[in-house]
């Protein structure tokens, strides 16, 4: 009988192990962040606030008064050297070159009537004279009126971006207004304010890192243009930094973050992470929460350095391409699995 009751408590201690393991299995992962560790860079840079300008703008204007009769072009569309654009309303030019046109006709038949009469010495030379400037007065008007005509006509002298566009249809454009702008962008400078007591460190040369969270990329900078006027109230000095732009991702207006790196310093790779990623053990050592590849978390002691804004250096326990949770970890435990 007892033999009986022993095997069936054996039953059910089995049973409630398996459905506890079950349980355990089907449990749903954390969700958790996570970040990967990448190597930031301790160099003594100085770090500036710039925005992206563009190498050289040109301002494309009609020159004579008229009503525009289209623009055939539009902000952000890149043109090339010669292309079409705007025209403005061409009827009186037409019509001034009709009448130069039939000038011309009557004065050159005017000469060769005349011609003749020269030619056998019968036409005073005063005379002749006079229908020669009549000829060459005619001649002029005409090209006058041709290029007149051909003014009505707006072509771009670059190539480039079209910046901002300044008249409408139906508008009329005074001589010398413009009507586009045009932005050279195949290079651009990025312009900082640098404080009158960080100037003195920077140099034509002194090497710069410029990232543009707005294209995505990061570039190194060129050639430094500075500037020797002070602003009046900032007490900065407008530093130009000369970038390459071959895919014309940077455009004007874009926000830029600018390091400019102190001459003879070197840059030093570290591992950093957020402050609130280091935990504290009951022993006082640190740990954090690591995602191994089968996306369970573990926990790997850390030692940390320097801590910089709201991160910290990681000196030992973590190598480069580890991910890390950075968020959620409160309700981890050895070997959970996490989604991210």
């Amino acid at each position: 009988m007892m033999k009986k009751v022993f095997l069936g408590l054996l039953t059910i201690l089995a049973v409630c192990s398996c459905s506890e393991n079950k349980n355990k299995a089907q449990k749903a992962p954390v969700r958790v962040k996570t970040q990967v560790v990448s190597p930031a860079f301790a160099d003594g840079a100085q770090t500036y606030v710039g925005i992206i300008e563009e190498r050289e703008a040109t301002a494309v204007s009609f020159t004579g008064m008229g009503v525009v009769k289209r623009v055939l072009v539009n902000e952000g569309q890149t043109v090339s050297r010669g292309q079409l654009l705007a025209e403005m309303d061409d009827t009186q030019a037409r019509n001034l070159l009709s009448g130069a046109e039939a000038q011309m006709t009557q004065a050159n038949d005017a000469l060769e009537r005349y011609q003749m009469l020269h030619d056998n010495g019968s036409l005073p030379e005063v005379q002749w004279v006079e229908i020669q400037s009549k000829v060459a007065q005619a001649k002029s008007q005409l090209e006058v009126a041709k290029k007149n005509l051909a003014d009505c006509r707006l072509v771009a002298p670059v190539s480039g971006i079209v910046g901002k566009k300044l008249v409408g249809a139906g508008e009329t454009a005074m001589p010398s207004q413009a009507v586009v702008t045009i932005l050279d962008v195949s290079s651009v400078k990025v312009k900082v304010g640098v404080p009158e007591g960080d100037i003195s460190a920077i140099q034509s040369t002194t090497p710069s890192t410029i990232s543009v969270e707005a294209a995505g990329t990061s570039v190194q900078g060129g050639r430094i243009e500075k500037g020797v006027e002070a602003d009046a109230l900032t007490h900065t000095y407008d530093v130009r930094i000369n970038v390459a732009n071959a895919g014309r991702k940077l455009l004007p207006g874009m926000v830029a973050s600018v390091r400019f790196l102190q001459e003879g310093s070197q840059s030093v790779a570290t591992k950093s992470l957020p402050v609130t990623a280091i935990q504290k053990a009951a022993d006082g050592s640190l740990f954090v929460w690591t995602v191994s590849g089968d996306s369970t978390a573990h926990r790997t002691k850390v030692s940390i350095g320097a801590a910089s804004g709201n991160n910290v250096a990681i000196t030992d326990g973590l190598n480069m391409g580890q991910r890390v949770v950075t968020e959620g970890y409160q309700k981890l435990s050895e070997g959970t699995r996490v989604v991210y």
